[in-house]
């Protein structure tokens, strides 16, 4: 039976309403993040400071490229098996086989290279080191708890886990403003503190989903005079068939994104560090918070949007693939009018709030500042395109493209094409964001595989095909 087009313009609605709860909630977080780096900037030294962006960085690339994917793996497949009537056992328990897979290899490497990370990166802080090692190890259940939350739509439980995650991190920063607490090494500790404590929503989550699952299955079986232990039996077959082997493909891509993500977001001040010391990371830093504090808000849209585009996508109802479009145009709409706003306030004022901001400390250029601001708009847009072919099946495609344009930037942030690296990484951050925009609104229009290779629907070709990519016959 198809869906109903009030359905469908049911689920748009209900979308905006999530939009608009989730931009308040992480709204307040990117102030709360905000917040900390503004006290610690004015708490600590230009090169304690350098060193705690440093460990920021540090710390958000590992996790970001580790985990997210396996937070998009839950929001994307939870999404579309709750639209087809299914349950989602198997993309839970084989999300959770990859995360603990993945973390596990994640403590065995650090610890081998602890030397390496403790000496070369942290400048031989060993307080810093262990502050990274802790912190990605509990960024594993923050971020899987993120995408089973962001799954089933549970956006207000989604909002308190990462808001509550900025209010522990920057609570930290200011004990040490009001002298309770004293020093870097307690500073940093407020990275590790944050996601530990901030999962005390999540029982919460897992008791009151436990509860609709169990009164869902009395009232199925109820429907079909059949035994609870019926419906029991068909969960154990769905999680049979979603295996592991069904879900890497799909982890596989998002991970090659999540990691080209967090070079463009971050890689900056790593090479900045290596090439012109820890101070002018600091500043390149700031800089860069320009286009990170958007992210940072975009986060409301970006995780809803992926469940909502892929229920759309998955829908049989006619104006479904017409709303898909719609969400995507009306989200690259305010992206358009937020970026010229912040171009405007940058212009005219931008170099004297960056000093108020972040302190006197560094002077800050009104061209870098525009170029990073034209860089942060074209690259949340690119962001929301690349949603947008996910949603599509075209995760392959996608990652090839996210890969190729962070080499690109690497590339152009170490070769001295211009002597100044500060100015080098601002122009190669908005030449990179335009190209990678490019790229994927190409695969946007022209996704490959849709239609001619997708098995028959249900079977368990066609779930693999969604999560591996395989509707992807050409890249």
């Amino acid at each position: 039976m198809s869906d109903s087009p009030e359905k469908t313009e049911s689920s748009t609605r209900a979308y905006g309403r999530s939009v608009g709860l989730l931009t308040i909630g992480v709204g307040l977080t990117g102030i709360f993040t905000y917040a900390y780096f503004l006290i610690a900037s004015h708490d600590l030294s230009k090169d304690a400071y350098g060193e705690i962006t440093v460990l920021w960085s540090a710390v958000f690339i590992t996790v970001s490229t580790l985990y997210r994917p396996v937070d998009q793996l839950l929001s994307r497949h939870i999404s579309e098996h709750i639209e087809r009537g299914e349950t989602d056992v198997g993309p839970v328990r084989v999300a959770a086989k990859i995360q603990i897979c993945l973390a596990i290899g994640f403590a065995i490497t650090a610890l081998i290279l602890k030397k390496p990370l403790e000496d070369g990166l942290l400048a031989g802080n060993e307080t810093l080191y262990w502050v990274f090692f802790s912190s990605v190890l509990f960024y594993a259940a923050s971020y899987f708890a993120r995408g089973y939350l962001a799954g089933h739509q549970q956006f207000g439980l989604f909002t308190t886990l990462i808001l509550s995650e900025s209010v522990f991190r920057t609570l930290f920063a200011l004990l040490v403003a009001f002298g309770l607490l004293s020093g870097q090494s307690w500073v940093a500790m407020g990275i590790v503190a944050a996601p530990l404590l901030s999962l005390m929503v999540v029982p919460s989550a897992i008791t009151r989903r436990s509860r609709r699952e169990a009164e869902e299955r009395a009232r199925v079986a109820e429907q079909r005079g059949t035994a609870p232990e019926d419906f029991d039996a068909e969960v154990a077959e769905a999680r049979e068939e979603f295996s592991l082997s069904h879900g890497a493909g799909f982890v596989g891509s998002v991970f090659l994104i999540m990691f080209s993500e967090q070079v463009f977001l971050n890689a900056g001040p790593l090479v900045v560090r290596a090439v012109e010391g820890v101070a002018a990371a600091g500043y390149i830093f700031n800089v860069l918070m320009i286009a990170r504090a958007p992210l940072q808000l975009f986060q409301a849209v970006s995780t809803s949007i992926l469940p909502h585009l892929t229920a759309l996508h998955h829908s049989s109802d006619p104006n479904s693939e017409k709303e898909f479009h719609h969400s995507v145009r009306m989200v690259l709409l305010g992206i358009a009018a937020f970026t010229a706003l912040t171009a405007v306030v940058v212009m005219i004022a931008g170099p004297k709030l960056m000093q108020i901001a972040f302190s006197d400390k560094f002077t800050y250029d009104r061209l870098g500042l525009m170029l990073v601001t034209a860089g942060m708009g074209l690259y949340l847009a690119a962001v929301t395109v690349n949603q947008a072919c996910l949603a599509q099946g075209q995760a392959r495609r996608s990652s090839i493209r996210w890969i190729s344009c962070a080499v690109f930037f690497i590339i152009w942030t170490i070769l001295p094409f211009i002597s100044d690296g500060n100015l080098r990484v601002e122009i190669g951050f908005a030449l990179t964001a335009l190209l990678l925009l490019s790229l994927l609104t190409f695969i946007y229009f022209r996704p490959k595989g849709v239609e001619a290779d997708v098995p028959l629907e249900g079977s368990s070709e066609a779930i693999e095909a969604r999560l591996a990519g395989l509707e992807d016959t050409s890249t």
